[in-house]
């Protein structure tokens, strides 16, 4: 079985073909600046040169189009003919209450999909035309959506209600859903196999961490709690996103600057975090080298970001009465040696311990704690294309 995945943004498409036989990634690439002047499609196929098409793509119909003409390109296509394309698989990023695991997309779903674009205005009417585009240009093959709220539906009401009159979450279901949950679900599952316990006798804390950042307490297999919220603006400090913000300050601000909603949500969301902080960058890897320079905010930013982490991660020990193992992953998880030393360093309480020679490995799953280590820490790539090409399968298989 031959598995396409899509993950369409609002100017966006990333594509992963996997034969799901060995899960090996025939292809991948990325569509940019969908309707936008200078868009490009940058395609990678398995064991050839990587090729970029820059063709104009007008919106996503084109773009899925360009994506199909390059898999079956006779130089740089994997594939014959689309016809050897068994199913695709959506990410989806707001499922609300409506779902808590993948499903085969129907009319219903897709109404049901619409009803939440309130709650994910940026993505979920992009993930929509995805779809749209796929049955338009490959009618009759099965469509998979995968949500990354989904893994989170198994929070408690203690972990999701926020203080408001509960005739908001009644009326407008406002509540914390959490996001990233592919993501959390991949490396938790990846944790348990790397400690050698069954999935559902494991306690572990999982930090995606990269322009955007999630932790999440993962119980015997199940989220019991996450950083993120009614939105993805909400917990840690990201590349813009404020993160928490007392709420009150966000009136106040309002009222002295005579903001609108709509500016206030920008600067909340595109002005603020480790870029509000330093003024340099979103970028970890500008603030650091500004820090390492002696630009204080820089520094300011990355102690920001780091305390802010490692609160959340003493908080889900709490909240599990116990850790097993804490995951990095993501860019910035992956690949920051020292944002992960760092955050460790305020972990001391728990036993943590980390070996400074596997700490420095990159582009692998690795334990980076020391044998002494009174809990586990791991780096674990994430792949929440190979989660989705999953889901698709076994959903089909069904």
């Amino acid at each position: 079985m031959k598995v396409l995945v899509l993950n369409c943004g609002s100017s966006s498409l990333k594509y992963q073909l996997i034969n799901m036989e060995d899960e090996s990634v025939l292809a991948k690439g990325l569509c940019e600046r969908i309707g936008i002047e200078g868009s490009q499609l940058k395609h990678e196929p398995e064991g050839k040169d990587k090729v970029v098409f820059t063709d104009y793509m007008e919106d996503h119909d084109v773009a899925v189009k360009m994506v199909m003409d390059a898999l079956v390109d006779p130089n740089h296509g994997v594939v014959v003919s689309v016809k050897e394309i068994d199913a695709i698989g959506h990410r989806v990023v707001h499922g609300g209450e409506e779902f808590a695991s993948s499903v085969v997309i129907t009319d219903a779903v897709k109404a049901a999909l619409e009803k939440c674009s309130e709650l994910a205005p940026l993505h979920n009417p992009a993930n929509l035309i995805g779809i749209a585009a796929c049955e338009k240009l490959m009618p009759g093959v099965p469509q998979i959506g995968v949500f990354d709220t989904a893994f989170h539906q198994t929070m408690p009401e203690r972990a999701y209600l926020y203080a408001l009159p509960y005739e908001y979450y009644e009326k407008y279901k406002i509540r914390r859903y959490g996001f990233h949950g592919t993501s959390h679900r991949f490396v938790s599952e990846e944790a348990a196999k790397m400690l050698d316990r069954p999935y559902d006798q494991t306690k572990t804390i999982t930090c995606h961490l990269g322009n955007g950042g999630s932790v999440c307490a993962v119980r015997n297999g199940k989220s019991i709690d996450t950083t993120m919220g009614f939105t993805p603006l909400e917990g840690l400090v990201m590349g813009t996103r404020a993160g928490d913000v007392d709420a009150a300050a966000i009136t106040y601000l309002m009222q002295k600057e005579n903001l609108t909603a709509q500016e206030m949500d920008n600067i909340l969301n595109k002005k603020s975090g480790v870029l509000g902080i330093s003024g340099v960058s979103s970028d970890f890897r500008d603030i650091e080298a500004a820090s390492d320079d002696g630009n204080e905010r820089a520094g300011a930013a990355l102690d920001v970001f780091a305390y802010k982490v490692a609160k959340r991660i003493g908080a889900y020990a709490a909240a599990m009465n116990g850790v097993d193992a804490i995951v990095f992953t993501a860019g910035l998880g992956e690949n920051s040696a020292s944002t992960r030393t760092v955050i460790c360093n305020y972990l001391g309480y728990l036993g943590i311990h980390l070996d400074s020679y596997h700490n420095s490995l990159r582009g692998k799953a690795v334990e980076i704690s020391a044998p002494d280590s009174r809990v586990r820490v791991l780096v674990i790539p994430t792949n929440e294309e190979l989660v989705i090409a999953r889901d698709t399968k076994e959903l089909l298989d069904k």
